[in-house]
């Protein structure tokens, strides 16, 4: 005989199913438009009540027009890569999402994925797409966004150095001391270090621990 528990939960599951259908049949009613804000609102809703937090575990549909660069983004691509990249979304469609901050209803910044964000924009995925680009959102201060932009950039990529100079003074401004964009960053003191060195900026140092760091520093690389 089934249980107490078991009866509740194919209960739960038939109502489920016809909830499931009747969304369905709502949806089929509607244009585009309404049906993409529709599903968008579905996940969101779905995702407050899932176990998992991950961003991953909530992907919406935005305008790309919508969509805009970060100015931080020391990340180049080469044209190769670029190719590839094109040829990848073109046969296997988005496999990733764009991460990206929501400014607002109508503006939002790339964290990473701006060379998908730019190749959903050429006009045969575009066409296939509607115009809109698959975004995963995250909320954090613009110190702690540029701190994702590099950990996914380091993980996979390449930067420019200079560029990578500019961000760690910049975090350096912000208040993050050595030990904070050596452990957010994935990077080595001496890397720091040398990125600092390479701004010829002596902002640079301000939150600069010479007490330590610097005696660490001298002692890999001179001692």
């Amino acid at each position: 005989m089934e249980s107490t528990k078991e009866k509740i939960a194919g209960t739960c599951y038939s109502e489920l199913e016809a909830c499931i259908e009747k969304i369905m049949q709502l949806l089929k009613t509607m244009k585009l438009h309404e049906k993409v804000q529709a599903l968008n609102k579905i996940r969101r809703a779905l995702s407050k009540c899932s176990p998992f937090h991950d961003p991953v575990d909530l992907v919406e549909w935005i305008p790309a027009q919508k969509v805009q660069a970060n100015d931080y983004n020391p990340n180049k691509v080469a044209p190769d890569e670029m190719e590839l990249l094109y040829t990848s979304i073109r046969m296997d469609d988005f496999t990733q999402p764009i991460v990206s901050y929501r400014i607002d209803n109508d503006h939002y910044e790339i964290t990473d994925g701006f060379h998908r964000n730019k190749i959903g924009r050429y006009p045969e995925i575009a066409k296939i797409r509607h115009g809109y680009l698959p975004l995963t959102i995250i909320d954090k201060p613009l110190d702690e966004r540029i701190g994702s932009t590099i950990r996914h950039n380091r993980a996979r990529g390449t930067h420019q150095i200079r560029s990578m100079s500019e961000i760690v003074v910049n975090l350096s401004k912000m208040g993050w001391s050595d030990a904070k964009i050596e452990k957010n960053l994935g990077m080595e003191l001496d890397e720091v270090i040398r990125l600092k060195q390479i701004s010829g900026l002596k902002e640079a140092f301000q939150n600069h621990e010479f007490s330590k760091s610097w005696k660490e520093f001298e002692y890999k690389n001179y001692k």
